[in-house]
Order: structure tokens, then sequence, then C-alpha cells
């Protein structure tokens, strides 16, 4: 049993050992300074390659596409918040459908007597709105990632409140509210007179009124569908138009998208629009007919968009890196073989010429002994003169 144990390997040995592919030994691996170069850049490569990949996995583009709309059933939300240039005694707002559903079946909207003028601080914060929602309108093919991914479903603040009361009487009126509407074609208008509750009939009441006491001047500080959510800008927050004509007939023609958002808690819905506006003013003389006011006709779109994130499943995309890892490196080692023949083959050019025959044998032959003494002077030297050395004598004692 001791020799058993004795021979049993380690696990750490084992695993090291479990290899399908056979290993060069050290021995034979050759170390060069174009292999650590190559071996030095190959890692930045990978490492600057695992980044990219796991930068791209974690935070991935956005994908839009457009399908067909089933939803029949759901609901449209519809935010407001505008301000018309008449007492709130002098005007009414409300919505009509493809339905014919009355006035007041979806609610209604809030109106607050305030002042046409702004005070200096919601001056410069209505025109700051304004000046940005153009901007974003104008740029947002090149700004649409950036928005998308900014996670800011509104931009900028609401109207902060007037700090100074004015003295002079309230000469406008504020409507703001939500509504939740058919998810069907539909116009939200804000017209002289206050609406009549008539069944099956709708109708404003302006008998009492005259030409002087119109003026349908607006601005309007939000108008939205759905909740807000990051990369949906809304085109008519911060419009403004005013006018000195008092029979105006201001025209919006909204196209509603309804619009699915991916996330990790699931899919949100939403909607976004795109609006074409028309004025022109009433003149009953010149055959320009129509009732003065402000009017909103929207319809929906029979496709939404969806939006998701181009991210792959989370084996597939392990799968893809160690392959990328792997082919890198493999590309490596080939790289570093070519350089290295292409090195050999250099320096394989400035090796000298072969020797040739005459310089072997010269460098073969042998050399000639030179005397320090010329001839004549070895004979002049006597013979006896001339003797081998003599051994040591030894003596005994």
């Amino acid at each position: 049993m001791s020799l058993i144990r004795q021979r049993r390997k380690p696990v750490t040995q084992l695993v090291t050992e479990l290899d399908a592919f056979p290993k060069v030994p050290e021995t034979y691996v050759e170390q060069t300074a174009t292999g650590a170069y190559v071996a030095i850049i190959t890692f930045f490569l990978v490492v600057l390659m695992l980044y990219s990949e796991m930068n791209y996995y974690f935070w991935p583009a956005l994908k839009f596409r457009f399908a067909p709309d089933s939803d029949m059933n759901a609901k449209l939300k519809f935010n407001v918040d505008m301000t018309v240039a008449m007492p709130c005694d002098l005007i009414g707002a409300d919505i009509l459908d493809k339905t014919n559903q009355n006035a007041f079946t979806f609610g209604r909207l809030r109106e607050e007597p305030t002042w046409w003028e702004l005070d200096s601080a919601q001056r410069i914060h209505f025109d700051e709105v304004q000046r940005l929602n153009q901007y974003l309108r104008e740029e947002y093919h090149q700004l649409q990632d950036v928005l998308w991914k900014s996670g800011y479903s509104r931009l900028y603040a609401d109207l902060p409140e007037r700090k100074v009361q004015p003295t002079t009487p309230h000469d406008a009126c504020r409507v703001h509210g939500s509504l939740t509407l058919n998810k069907v074609a539909g116009n939200f208008h804000v017209t002289a007179g206050k609406v009549l509750p008539i069944m099956g009939a709708h109708a404003h009441m302006t008998g009492f009124m005259e030409t002087r006491d119109y003026n349908f001047s607006h601005r309007i500080e939000k108008l939205s569908f759905g909740d807000n959510h990051a990369g949906i800008i809304q085109p008519l927050e911060g419009d403004e138009k005013t006018t000195d004509i008092n029979l105006m007939n201001f025209q919006y023609f909204v196209e509603i998208v309804p619009t699915e958002v991916a996330g990790l808690t699931g899919m949100k819905k939403t909607f976004q629009y795109s609006v074409k506006d028309h004025v022109r003013p009433i003149d009953h003389s010149t055959g320009s007919h129509g009732t003065p006011g402000i009017y909103f006709k929207y319809d929906i779109s029979a496709l939404k968009v969806e939006v998701t994130k181009d991210r792959e499943a989370f084996f597939q995309f392990l799968v893809r890196l160690c392959a990328s890892v792997g082919g890198l490196v493999a590309t490596s080692t080939i790289v570093c073989s070519l350089v290295k023949e292409f090195i050999s083959f250099i320096c394989c050019l400035r090796v000298p010429s072969t020797p040739t025959k005459a310089q072997l044998n010269g460098a073969n032959a042998k050399p000639e002994t030179i005397s320090m003494l010329d001839a004549a002077d070895l004979t002049a030297v006597p013979k006896n003169k001339i003797q081998p050395p003599q051994k040591p004598e030894v003596k005994s004692s």
C-alpha cells in the first residue's frame, strides 16, 4: 500500500498534465527578442479586445424596428399644460374622438386664471426650453443614441413659479392636466365659449362675445402622450405663437406612434408623435371660413416602434469572446513565425561569400621555419663549440 501511495500523483500535477494538445518541452523552445515583442503586442491587443467586447455587451447599441400595432384595447394618456391669452370665462377646452362620446366622458382639464406676460425668470426659462427643443428637433438623428442612453425622461424642469404677483387683473388662462383617452383618432381643441354638455352633440356658447374679445395667442409648456421616457422628445413643448388678429385658426396635425421600449423590468409602452401646423385668419368676407381657436387633430399610426438592445445571450457572448481571443493568439503565432523567417532571410543575404580552393590550399600549407641566424653565421661557429647539453653529475656522499 505504501508503494501505491508513493506512485499516486498530486492533484495539481494531474490537472496541469491534463491537456488535449501536446506541448513542446521547454528545452526545445527558442526564446528570441522577436517573440517577446509579438507576445507583448498580443497581450495589449487581447486586453483591448476584452475591454471593447465587455463594453459592448454591458452597454449595447439600440435597435429600432417597425411592427404592426395589434393592441386595440389600450388607452391613450394625454398630458397638456398650455396658456391661452384669454380669460378662463371666455374659453372652453374639450376632446372629441371617433367614438362620438360626450365631451366630459374623459374628464375635465383644469383651467387656472393667470397672466400672459412672464416675469424675467420665467421668460429666461421658457426661452431656453424653446431653444433646446428646437435644437433637439433639428439634430435628433445625431443625438438619438445619447438621448436614449442618458436615462433622463425630461431634459428640462417645469416652469418656475412667478415671484412677483402683478396687480393687474388676469388676462390669460392656463389649461393643464392629464386625461385617459380611447386609442382612436380625435380632436382636442380650445375655442371661445364654454362647452355645453348636450347628449349626442357638441357646442360652445359664444353668443355674448365680441370680436375684440378673441385672442388665441398661446404658449405650450407641455404636450405629450403616454409616460415620459428617455430618448423621446416632445416637438410642441416650448412652442409659442402670438398674433394681433383676433379671429385666428391654429391647427396642429399630430401623428401618434405607439412605442415599446424593452428594459430590465420588462416592456414599457409609451407614445411619441410628429406634428405639422397650419395657421390662417378667419375672414368670412374673403371666403376664409371656419371657427377661430386652437385645434390639435391627432391620429394613431398603424405601426409601432419597438426599441430593443442589440445584445446576444450570455453563453453566446462567452463563446464568441473565447473564439476571438484564441484566433488573435493563433494569428500572433503565425505573424511571429513570418517575422522570424523574414529576419533570417535578410541576415542570410549579408553572410560573406564562400572561400575559393586556392584560399583553402594556402590555408592548409605548412608554414616555413624562419631562423634568426644566417647560414654564414652557422658555418663560422666551431664544431667543438657546438656541443649537446651534458647531463648533470650525480654525486653520492
